[in-house]
């Protein structure tokens, strides 16, 4: 099996490094990431300029180093090695849970794999004051892989995230999907000029069953996704409403 390895926190990230090591149990890895963090870079790519592949060699890993967002890592990824398998995303130095995932580089890079074909997993842990204690999480990162890709092919895309503790076990969860109260904070930079802090506070509670829920009980979450954002349920009943054409 050929794993390529992605992630959106950059090449020297010490998540990336702790997933190639436990992926090289389940087949031949080769790194690609971005030479700098791209966190919240979403699913852009890069269109109006060329980019650099660069080996950059990390540990015993086959690795290169791409100037450009974590979906272009995995296209350039994809091109230059023939036969890729699977693409695994992270582990991401912070959670993408619920509306996170709609910006999450991480996430994007796995999206990225699923559009060409492939499957896609990302990977990310909670954060807290220090890095996550990866030699803490290995043990539950093999389980989830041996679950995802020699157990379990079936699923195209999935989202895992892990706790910021020893986890309990692992979950099969959906999206968490929280309204929330946005809020501006403003301040001065030393020269006295304005900037702003986006920042939101949510407004429901964590629902039982989703991935924010899992995660905060100590467990894995592992939220099978997909890439058709179809809500079947209104366009059937637009349908029968108002029929066009």
């Amino acid at each position: 099996m050929r794993i390529l390895v992605a992630n959106d926190d950059g090449i020297y990230s010490p998540g990336i490094a702790a997933l190639a090591e436990v992926a090289t149990k389940f087949g031949e890895v080769r790194v690609v990431a971005p030479d700098v963090e791209r966190s919240s870079a979403g699913h852009s790519i890069t269109a109006m300029r060329p980019l650099s592949y660069r080996r950059t060699p990390i540990g015993n890993y086959e690795a290169y180093r791409v100037d450009g967002t974590p979906a272009d890592c995995v296209a350039l990824g994809i091109f230059n090695w023939e036969k890729v398998d699977v693409v695994l995303s992270g582990i991401n130095l912070g959670s993408n849970l619920g509306n996170s995932i709609w910006h999450s580089g991480t996430l994007a890079a796995a999206k990225q794999a699923t559009l060409l074909g492939l499957r896609g997993i990302a990977l990310s842990s909670t954060v807290t004051i220090d890095e996550p204690n990866f030699d803490l999480l290995k043990p539950s990162l093999e389980e989830v892989l041996t679950l995802l890709l020699t157990e379990n092919k079936d699923y195209c895309l999935v989202n895992v995230n892990f706790p910021d503790e020893k986890p309990k076990g692992l979950r099969w969860t959906r999206q968490s999907v929280r309204h929330y109260d946005g809020k501006i904070a403003t301040g001065e930079d030393p020269f006295g000029r304005k900037h702003f802090w986006f920042n939101v506070v949510p407004v429901e509670e964590t629902e039982e069953g989703t991935d924010r829920w899992a995660v905060e009980q100590g467990y894995v979450s592992l939220t099978p996704l997909r890439l058709d954002l179809t809500n079947e349920k209104e366009l059937t009943a637009a349908l029968v409403r108002y029929p066009l054409g």
